[in-house]
């Protein structure tokens, strides 16, 4: 079952990024609930079709991190054993008051200088005087922070500079992402910065990226910013082909034998086959990550296998985000899938020479095809691999 790389017979597919004219390069900030995610785009404006220059890239610190910071917040005030109870034994009481805490903070902007008053559902009060046998007014009152008061109308008062404190940790964060990316010698050429997505609603967030890029980038706020995306993501359903080059994701290569060179390769790959010596597990790699392959990319390299007289071949496909990966068993390589392909016996077939299978890669829209075939019969099979990655 195993396959051993036939050298020299067919080079593999050299990626060349083309130099576009006209060409427009920017990057889109995608601030979302859990993720902010980071692209940037060449756009050729003749053609009008996009090249990825660098794949996707982000973290998670999306909006809900500033939900995390006021819970911290509420566990400061009132314990954390009480709100890790409450959630737990209340959650329907739990999720009314973070709806509440969502109102309050679409509305929190950088000049804003009015107390920001989240209504404590009746589950919340009722909860704390059972738990506690205090008033949930005497607890604020004991945590004595003067940026968070208690109203008698049941709500809790915080202080936009508060608000601007929970904003924090999570703005920082998307500030150095993209900070991160534009600082890249490969995306030196950015003009513009698209800010969109749900989050991208915000006031505070919105002045923030303005103020650490609008010196370096134009900063460009679409209207509708939350739908923005959407409108994306349909007009690239009716269109997929209008990203004519992309960044790969991920390394994918698969699994092969190759001849053991002592010294170079570790002796517990060693395998004997045939009278022969191999080295085991060894990732012959399509494409690396982050290496530009455009629309219908092929990438053929041709194996053999590594004991005569075998009935069948299993190509093994693995994945990983390392670049420099040597063995399918280094941390982080993954299965993705597999061939399997039947060697019928041939009667003409010259028994000497090495019996040829092409495995070939096609980066087409969003998939990778891959497909391996049996030269000397023609037996072909077919697989998809999913391209994007989230």
């Amino acid at each position: 079952m195993y396959i051993k790389r036939i050298e020299n017979v067919i080079n593999s597919t050299h990626f060349v990024l083309t130099p576009l004219i006209g060409k427009t390069e920017y990057v889109v900030v995608d601030c979302g609930g859990g993720t902010v995610d980071l692209t940037v785009h060449q756009l050729d404006t003749y053609t009008g079709g996009l090249a990825e220059l660098h794949k996707a890239t982000g973290g998670a610190c999306g909006a809900t991190g500033v939900d995390l910071e006021f819970e911290k917040l509420l566990k400061k005030i009132f314990g954390k054993d009480f709100i890790d109870q409450f959630k737990l034994k209340r959650s329907a009481g739990w999720v009314d008051l973070m709806i509440a805490f969502e109102a309050r903070k679409r509305t929190a902007a950088p000049n804003k200088t009015n107390p920001l008053n989240i209504s404590l559902p009746f589950a919340f009060i009722d909860y704390y005087k059972k738990h506690r046998g205090s008033s949930i007014e005497s607890a604020v009152r004991k945590y004595g922070d003067p940026n968070v008061k208690w109203s008698n109308q049941g709500m809790l008062r915080i202080s936009p500079e508060l608000m601007k404190e929970l904003f924090q940790p999570v703005l920082s964060k998307i500030i150095e992402h993209v900070s991160a990316l534009i600082n890249k010698p490969t995306v030196q050429g950015v003009q513009f910065l698209f800010l969109v997505g749900g989050f991208a609603e915000s006031p505070l967030l919105q002045a923030a990226v303005r103020d650490a890029f609008s010196s370096k980038l134009k900063v460009i706020i679409p209207q509708d910013v939350g739908l923005t995306i959407l409108k994306g993501a349909v007009l690239f359903g009716i269109d997929p082909t209008i990203i004519r080059i992309r960044r790969a994701a991920v390394t994918y290569g698969v699994g092969v034998l190759n001849r053991f060179i002592p010294g170079k390769h570790p002796r517990e790959k060693y395998v004997r086959k045939s009278s022969i010596e191999w080295c085991t597990d060894i990732f012959d790699k399509f494409v690396t990550v982050d290496q530009s392959v455009s629309l219908g990319e092929k990438v053929t390299r041709s194996y053999a296998p590594a004991k005569n007289g075998q009935k069948s071949i299993v190509i093994n496909i693995f994945s990983t985000e390392n670049a420099d990966v040597k063995y399918v068993t280094d941390p982080g390589v993954t299965k993705c899938g597999f061939l399997r392909i039947d060697l019928p016996e041939v009667v003409d077939s010259d028994p000497r020479k090495p019996r040829e299978l092409q495995a070939c890669m096609t980066f087409a829209e969003t998939e990778i095809k891959v497909s391996a075939m049996d030269v000397v019969s023609g037996n072909e099979v077919k697989a998809s691999i999913e391209f994007l990655k989230d």
